[in-house]
């Protein structure tokens, strides 16, 4: 009975380890040398070896002169997958995750109309709380969430740079040029954070959730008072929510632009 139970749990092993693979990859590091593969996985290198030769041939895995990175046939899965999905219903256990994890208030804001709208929200449970609810709209210019729209999505950034920039609180960004730069630094950061922008006292950590075309479904966020979320806390959480923001991107059948 024993190598009949063996053949039968060997493929779900196999399947395991293709999964390690594919999960090696995140937003900022799309592309992966064998030995980055290897040291994300523990999985031993004659087996990386095999298994990534196997999912370059199946169009899993495609190669980057010596490195791999996802191959473009999972994008045809992904649409499938996600055909029919409601985000709303996708983001919301991330949220509690993410609040749970932090304590803070976790939102997903979507650009609406020349603005940003939050679509999702999950409360902290601090009496002391920055306010956000569910349809609550807000100018794209001021805060993390707002950024990180602008700063994959050059059209909208466009579009907002050449309108007048309202000023909310001392330290909102009213000037264009600084805040072409700052959209600028956001993209290369993968991140942004914002510290009393939009209201006086709150702080906003925020990162990209992508749709299946590259562009960005929305904004994953993190906010509350600055007594509880000075920058060196926001720092903290960085990877948390990055992780989080990953992890949505691919249940919604997304991928990060080229």
């Amino acid at each position: 009975m024993a190598p009949e139970n063996d053949s039968r749990h060997r493929p779900l092993l196999v399947l395991g380890k293709i999964t390690d693979i594919l999960d090696a990859f995140t937003l900022t590091r799309p592309v992966l040398s064998l030995g980055e593969i290897q040291q994300a996985t523990g999985i031993p290198t004659s087996t990386v070896q095999r298994l990534v030769s196997n999912m370059v041939a199946e169009g899993m895995l495609d190669r980057v002169g010596d490195r791999v990175r996802i191959g473009v046939r999972m994008a045809y899965w992904a649409g499938a997958a996600a055909r029919g999905v409601d985000v709303l219903e996708l983001a919301a256990p991330v949220l509690r995750e993410i609040r749970d994890a932090t304590g803070e208030t976790a939102a997903f804001f979507r650009a609406e109309h020349g603005y940003r709208v939050c679509v999702a929200v999950a409360e902290t449970r601090h009496a002391l709380r920055r306010e956000m609810h569910v349809g609550k709209i807000v100018p794209l210019h001021a805060g993390s969430a707002g950024r990180v729209l602008l700063a994959w999505d050059d059209e909208l950034a466009a579009q907002v740079l050449t309108g007048p920039l309202q000023t909310l609180t001392d330290y909102t960004v009213t000037t264009p040029e600084v805040l072409r730069e700052l959209v600028g630094q956001t993209r290369r950061d993968g991140f942004a954070i914002t510290s009393s922008e939009r209201d006086d006292g709150a702080s906003g950590l925020s990162a990209p959730v992508f749709a299946a075309s590259g562009g960005p479904a929305g904004a994953l966020t993190i906010s509350g008072p600055t007594i509880r979320m000075p920058r060196e806390q926001c720092e903290k959480w960085v990877d948390l929510l990055v992780d989080h923001a990953t992890r949505l991107t691919r249940t919604l059948g997304g991928r990060p632009p080229t």
